[in-house]
């Protein structure tokens, strides 16, 4: 133990800043740690060296000698290890409040923040977490017990949060514990206790930060034009810092790393705990990571009745999240550990031990959670390692940290010592000679420094007890099993010990024990072996792949092939694939290396076409706070893990157009992709399409039925739309005579797109007065509406519609929802087509887009279409609207192989997707689906006996709980209504 005399030593150094109420201590201690175990640096381990440290600092590392004016300190058979240091913390930081009411409360506009800052709450970069930060010796004392010394702590509130400051956890005053004022700044998606409406989406939040880049950037050159702006000073002035984001998921990683580039910033990722899933991309970022370790409990899975609503990708999750950060090292990604999101501090080590136990290098372990931290956040000249010249930050250690039966001992801060358990600091564990009477035994003293236990070596091997408290030791044992103890007592005294006691006949012996060599317990950390856990899927879903599919030359032979073409329906046709394209069509084709796919009985089609969708969008489909929000895009919040991808694919669906949602007069950017079930968000992309925008009239742009409190956003009637719409466009064309030295809005930018036929709209639109409406105020800005969707009046204003140039998607027989439908007819997509339109039949719903085959298939019914118009309607005509026809829509020598093979007529209800072709690959197969159930029932319940293994050995379990999924329609706002449950034992 150390005690009050550590305070000798000393030296006149430096002045005193603050008035002391007393005598002034200005001595500077120091200490020479001798006889340790030295982790100096991750890998770097001197043996019986010495540490040196004075005022603070350390001095030396290793051998030399010790100063004069040193306390030294015996540390033979401990270890020190530099002190922990976390990235992301929010100690001493004020607690934040969660912004709540949302669209049901009135709505706020504008920040309400006083003084000359931005518009927008949610971004707060000139909060300097120095000037709010407060010692918390309550919080420092349990980051201290767990090894931490140093924390780069923020204010975790709103999408810019402003800087970080790095502070010791030493009990000072704050000007003495801050050893980096302006360490980082810092970033999120979530806008946090903001009470301002936008942004309330994640698109929102993008755009908002792709805007606000824009912004400083031009108020960096003009600032006398834009006035004070203390929010955009404070992010330009923040610049050149590291710049620390967090996500809340794997895709979010991608979304920053791409604002990043796009701005010129690479950020450091304050992770998700999921990125193991999808590790190329994360290497792609080039990012160095602070990776969580509150990995999921097990699941309590004991009543069948509630396991079953268990997403399999739920409990893959919980056995694959401590693999992460052993796939980090694998890839030579940079990364380091927080605290952060641990319930218990106190289970940070066991923390890290589990990930080591599921593959992580000890090394790396420590690396983590000493160098690495102080090297991503430049700071290797404060922590870190016990280089001279460093803050003396270290621990003190009974073995290797890592160990489970370790014990922190000390955790001596900018120099100045705390204990953290004083039992054990003086380690009696080894074997001795034990002298009693004239009778002598061997003894082991084992267990842990702090509760070591005896065992006396003979024959058979006999447990005793040993204590110690300060100086005075207490052993017992028996000679025999179930014998009479031998009970002594005495004085520990170094290397050799004395005393009396009582033999096992009571009589008063004198006894002598000399140690002999150091106990070394088994390192728990070694003697596990990885854990070899289930196998990732891509996407990570009970359908997703175990290896990515490739593409492949096919054959499908004798089919009846509906061509979408003059050539119409050709039966028993062969049609083969090469490279992703059709290249032939005909009978007989030679098949060369090409998989042969027997098509008899069957039918092929191209792949049908939802020109109106929200599956596969992340955290909200509308940007509803204002009533122009073109700035926006679906392609910034595409999620590839949607199982609504594979289960559309399995209704013949390979390309979908993901729609804004119609809450605003003009909404985002809408976004093309093929269903390439496993690819990431770019990969679904449709490349080369042109760009669309979500224009909407109606009940939901002027809010009827948002609630009485939703009075304020104008427009508030249908004769306000149209004055949103010609302010909107007449804002754009002053803008635009700004010339080049203007500042960039993107709002402002897209709308120019539409006036200058760059970018083409699809209208959300109902009632035949504002259908005319939109048609001459378009004319008026000289574009055109490229599709009206919906558009349930249509077959009222055919005429005018084709009149202007414009094409229909709607439905085939959706009525009576709301007051605007209530003149819609099933026979409205047969009337517009034979006015000459181009008319499409969409879903604008995940369940439906599975039966849109069906849904085309009811205008055959309802005006006698023909079969092959009809199936036009979900094919050629959507790719037609959507400017692809020259790609796909029908079966073409050049186009892009997006297939389906039906079991039967593909307009019957008893047809079936046997295989959806996408790009030449073969991305649903209903044999392979077969055999994907099969393995989601065997993995359930390899998962599930684990799971009830590990509440079995009283490990702590999670409340079984199904997992909603994110599923939109046109009028969903505020996340979105979610109303699917991923899980079950079948998740198709």
């Amino acid at each position: 133990m150390l005690t009050s005399a550590l305070l000798a030593g000393s030296s006149v150094k430096a002045q005193a800043t603050f008035p002391v109420n007393g005598i002034t201590d200005t001595r500077e201690g120091c200490y020479a740690f001798v006889k340790a175990t030295i982790v100096k640096s991750p890998g770097v381990v001197l043996n019986n060296a010495t540490l040196v440290i004075r005022d603070g600092r350390i001095v030396s590392a290793g051998g030399g000698p010790v100063p004069k004016d040193a306390v030294v300190v015996n540390c033979e058979g401990r270890y020190i290890y530099p002190s922990f240091v976390d990235l992301y913390s929010d100690y001493g930081t004020p607690p934040v409040k969660k912004a709540s009411g949302g669209y049901r409360a009135a709505p706020q506009f504008i920040s309400t923040t006083k003084g000359a800052f931005g518009w927008n709450q949610a971004v707060k970069s000139e909060v300097n977490a120095a000037s709010v930060f407060s010692k918390d010796e309550r919080t420092a004392e349990s980051l201290r017990n767990a090894g931490f010394g140093a924390v780069l702590t923020h204010q975790q509130d709103g999408i810019a949060r402003g800087t970080g400051v790095l502070v010791t956890l030493a009990n000072e005053r704050e000007n003495k514990t801050v050893i980096r004022e302006k360490a980082s700044t810092h970033y999120s998606f979530d806008k946090g206790s903001s009470t301002q409406n936008y942004p309330s989406s994640l698109m929102g939040s993008i755009a908002l930060l792709r805007q606000t880049f824009l912004d400083a950037q031009w108020y960096q050159s003009h600032p006398a034009k834009e006035g004070a702006n203390l929010t955009l000073q404070a992010w330009n002035d923040s610049r050149s810092l590291p710049q620390i984001f967090e996500v809340q998921d794997k895709w979010d990683v991608l979304r920053a790393d791409k604002i990043g580039d796009e701005f010129g910033v690479q950020y450091i990722i304050k992770a998700a705990g999921n990125e193991y899933q999808r590790m190329p991309e994360m290497v792609a970022t080039k990012a160095s990571f602070i990776l969580p370790l509150n990995f999921p409990q097990p699941i309590d899975v004991e009543d069948p009745n509630e396991a079953r609503f268990v997403a399999l990708s739920d409990m893959k999750h919980w056995e694959l999240a401590p693999t992460e950060p052993a796939a980090f090292e694998k890839a030579n990604i940079p990364f380091c550990f927080t605290a952060a999101g641990l319930k218990d501090i106190k289970q940070f080590t066991a923390a890290v031990r589990k990930a080591i136990d599921a593959g992580l290098s000890e090394q790396k372990a420590l690396e983590a959670v000493t160098l690495a931290p102080a090297r991503i956040l430049k700071a290797e000249d404060l922590v870190g390692t016990l280089d001279a010249g460093k803050l003396a930050n270290f621990l003190v250690t009974s073995g290797p940290v890592f160990n489970e039966s370790t014990v922190i001992y000390q955790n001596w801060i900018q120099g100045q010592q705390y204990n953290i358990k004083d039992d054990g600091w003086k380690d009696i564990r080894g074997t001795y000679t034990l002298s009693v009477g004239n009778t002598s035994y061997n003894v082991l003293i084992k267990g842990t420094a702090s509760a070591p236990a005896l065992s006396l070596l003979q024959q058979d091997t006999l447990a005793g007890s040993v204590t110690l408290e300060g100086q005075l030791v207490k052993l017992s044992f028996p000679l025999k099993k179930g014998g009479t103890q031998v009970r002594l007592s005495g004085v520990a005294g170094g290397q050799e010990w004395d005393g009396t006691g009582l033999d096992t006949t009571g009589k008063w012996v004198k006894w002598h024990a000399v140690f002999n060599a150091a106990y070394t317990p088994k390192d728990s950390t070694k003697s596990k072996t990885p854990q070899q856990p289930g196998k990732l899927y891509y996407p990570f879903n009970g359908y997703g792949w175990e290896e990515q599919p490739k593409q492949q030359d096919l054959l499908i032979r004798n089919a009846t092939v509906w061509t979408n073409e003059q050539e119409g329906k050709l039966e028993n046709t062969d049609v083969l694939v090469r490279n992703g394209k059709i290249v032939q069509i005909g009978k007989n084709l030679a098949a060369g290396n090409a998989r042969v796919i027997d098509g008899t009985g069957k039918h092929l089609t191209a792949g049908i076409i939802d020109e109106h969708s929200h599956i596969a969008i992340s955290r909200g489909v509308n940007e509803g706070t204002q009533s122009v929000t073109a700035e926006v895009r679906i392609a910034d919040v595409i999620n590839p893990d949607d199982v609504n991808i594979y289960r559309q694919l399995s209704g013949g669906v390979t390309a979908s157009h993901l729609l804004h949602g119609s809450a605003n007069t003009i909404g985002g950017q809408s976004q093309l992709i093929k269903l390439r079930w496993g690819a990431d968000a770019e990969e679904l992309k449709f490349a080369g399409a042109d760009p669309f925008i979500k224009f909407a009239l109606g009940e939901n742009v002027k809010q009827s039925n948002w609630g009485d409190n939703q009075k304020e956003r104008f427009p508030q009637t249908r004769m306000g739309v149209e004055q949103i719409l010609t302010d909107a466009f007449t804002r754009a064309l002053d803008y635009e005579k700004l010339g080049a030295d203007k500042r960039k809005d993107l709002e402002l930018e897209t709308l120019l797109e539409i006036l200058h036929s760059k970018r083409f709209v699809t209208c959300h639109s109902y009632v035949q007065s504002e259908i005319n409406m939109l048609i001459k105020t378009a004319d008026k800005f000289n574009f055109r509406i490229n599709t009206f969707t919906h558009i349930l009046e249509g077959y009222k204003v055919a005429d005018k519609m084709k009149q202007h140039g414009a094409g229909a998607g709607t439905f085939s027989d959706w009525w009576a929802y709301k007051m605007e439908v209530q003149d819609a007819i099933p026979y409205n997509a047969t009337i517009m087509q034979r006015a000459g339109l181009t008319v499409a039949v969409n879903s604008d719903d995940a369940e439906m887009a599975r039966r849109l085959n069906q849904e085309a298939a009811k205008s055959i019914r309802y005006g006698d279409m023909t079969e092959e118009e009809a199936l036009k309607l979900v094919t050629l005509n959507p790719a037609k609207l959507l400017h692809v026809a020259d790609r796909t829509g029908s079966i073409k020598a050049g186009k892009d192989a997006d297939l389906v093979l039906w079991s039967d007529d593909p307009l019957s209800i008893y047809a079936k997707a046997e295989k959806t072709i996408v790009d030449g690959i073969v991305y649903f197969d209903r044999e392979k689906d077969l055999e994907l159930r099969q393995r989601i029932s065997t993995e359930r319940n390899r998962l599930v006996q684990k799971m009830l293994a590990e509440k079995k050995k009283g490990t702590p379990v999670q409340k079984a709980a199904a997992t909603a999924e994110e599923m939109y329609h046109c009028e969903d706002l505020q996340g979105g209504h979610q109303r699917g449950l991923k899980g079950g034992e079948n998740e198709l």
